[in-house]
């Protein structure tokens, strides 16, 4: 078959917001990345699929700081970045939700959306008794959360432990959302949810991405992949096979590139 017909996706002519080069990874005799490549380019949303142990997992980990690369480079906004905490990411505008969301279901909506974040009070107050402005925090958690339509969660008091599935990770999203300037990373954001809550997700997604946030999604859900991406980067054996347009390929191509039981006849960069 050939590329068009693999539904290949075309190089955009758009300089990549991030990007990755030849990324290296092992573990003792385990080559977690081999050589990876990676890009996403501003205001799309990029699914990430690939079977078990493709190595998804740790690129993602890589490009956020929680993984050192043996050798490699990655690039934001054309400039050479190395992130060596996911702190450093963050300091840099990308945000990551991970599949266990990281939220703390005894604390309150607003505590969460500010977690490692709090605003302090001004003056003395903040800056020597390390006071913090609750009334700022839960007023921008409330506007954060009504810019994204979540307005069905009526006290952002509630703890998340309170909230429904769904909730949580439209608060673990709007959060990254609230904070990420850049690029937002979802890691399988629909993976515990049932039909309804999985819908609000990704109205909840494709609302971020209409406010120029692009977005990286990882997930093994293929309709959810076919009906919310731009492009799909497939990876397998610790590398980028190739990208394809969900809008020419279908979901049996995507499955048998991700398998090895079809090969590109050219690699899409």
């Amino acid at each position: 078959m050939d590329q068009k017909g693999l539904g290949m996706s075309p190089v955009s002519a758009k300089q990549p917001i991030l990007s990755a080069r030849n990324l290296v990874k092992r573990y003792g005799r385990v080559v977690a990345m081999d050589n990876c490549d990676f890009d996403l380019y501003p205001g799309e949303i990029l699914a990430v699929i690939g079977d078990n142990g493709a190595g998804k997992s740790t690129m993602i980990k890589a490009l956020t700081g929680a993984v050192r690369s043996d050798s490699g480079t990655i690039h934001l906004e054309g400039k050479p970045v190395f992130f060596d905490h996911p702190n450093a990411a963050r300091e840099a505008g990308i945000e990551t939700v991970y599949q266990q969301l990281a939220l703390s279901p005894a604390l309150s909506i607003a505590d969460n959306m500010f977690l490692g974040r709090e605003i302090r009070r001004r003056g003395f107050a903040g800056k020597y008794l390390r006071m913090l402005d609750k009334p700022a925090m839960r007023q921008t958690a409330r506007e954060k959360l009504s810019d994204l339509g979540l307005l069905t969660i009526q006290n952002i008091d509630q703890a998340v432990e309170t909230l429904s599935g769904g909730q949580r990770q439209g608060v673990a999203v709007a959060r990254a959302a609230a904070f990420g300037s850049k690029v937002l990373l979802l890691d399988e954001p629909t993976a515990a949810l049932g039909v309804k809550e999985s819908r609000k997700v990704l109205d909840l997604i494709q609302e971020v991405r209409s406010r120029g946030l692009p977005i990286v999604l990882i997930s093994h859900n293929m309709p959810h992949v076919f009906e919310i991406a731009d492009r799909i980067h497939i990876h397998r054996l610790g590398k980028r096979l190739c990208v394809i347009d969900p809008k020419t390929a279908t979901m049996n191509d995507a499955v048998a590139l991700m398998t090895g039981a079809k090969a590109p006849e050219q690699m899409a960069v």
